[in-house]
């Protein structure tokens, strides 16, 4: 589980039933990291109330700050804070397979050791 989420919220007050959602979702994504980059990961959450002509909408925004100078962030509006917090994390989750597959080296075997970098 990721434990430093910061949770905020502009025009928004930010209730304890969202709190524990975002880290029930987005406190599983590190499982697919690789486990140098778990130590250290700090995901930051910003909600945003937006008025629109047709209702109010919500702006969420999410950053996960890997070590090693990388960031992956995700962002989507949404009528429901929850649905929001769904599709972040499958956009983050899909950012964060491609970060581990770049990062894992695929070579095995004699040529993997012939060829390391």
């Amino acid at each position: 589980m990721i434990e430093n989420i910061d949770i905020s919220g502009s025009n928004y007050k930010v209730e304890e039933s969202f709190k524990k959602y975002v880290q029930k979702r987005i406190g599983k994504l590190d499982r697919h990291l690789p486990r140098e980059n778990r130590k250290d990961l700090v995901a930051k959450v910003v909600v945003t109330e937006v008025n629109r002509e047709h209702g109010n909408k919500y702006e969420i925004s999410v950053t996960l700050d890997i070590p090693g100078g990388k960031v992956l962030a995700a962002k989507d509006e949404a009528l429901n804070v929850f649905a929001g917090i769904d599709i972040i994390e499958a956009k983050l989750d899909g950012q964060i397979r491609r970060f581990k597959t770049e990062k894992t080296n695929h070579k095995k075997g004699v040529l993997g050791r012939l060829f390391k970098k």
